[in-house]
């Protein structure tokens, strides 16, 4: 039988394989990952610098130190959650957002009211 880390492990395995996250997801993370996700999906796109900045102009008790920023932004990279471009101070964190699937709903109910029209 699986124990909860062998889940969650072949869950973020799963994550990686389908390329991105959904707004869904946020709800699993942790307060202070869910807390960088929360900023990085405002903009995108931040520089490293520019997410430092950020933490400092947070609110001092939802603040995160340097090191859990950093181990923070660490395990949102190794999860899929961000795309990281570069290393230390020059690195630019992008959001790994899941392409949305196509609907065929649409072809579908567009046929069926073709059908009833022209009868």
């Amino acid at each position: 039988m699986a124990g909860v880390f062998d889940r969650l492990q072949a869950k973020i395995k799963d994550k990686q394989k389908e390329g991105g996250i959904t707004a869904l997801d946020l709800a699993d993370l942790p307060p202070a990952l869910r807390k960088i996700m929360r900023l990085m999906l405002r903009r995108l796109q931040l520089s490293y610098p520019q997410l430092c900045a950020a933490m400092e102009e947070m609110p001092e008790a939802e603040r995160l130190t340097r090191g859990d920023l950093d181990q923070a932004l660490d395990s949102l990279y190794e999860q899929a959650w961000l795309v990281r471009l570069g290393q230390g101070d020059k690195a630019i964190y992008k959001v790994n957002l899941r392409p949305k699937s196509g609907s065929t709903l649409a072809s579908g109910i567009w046929s069926s009211l073709d059908e009833k029209l022209r009868k």
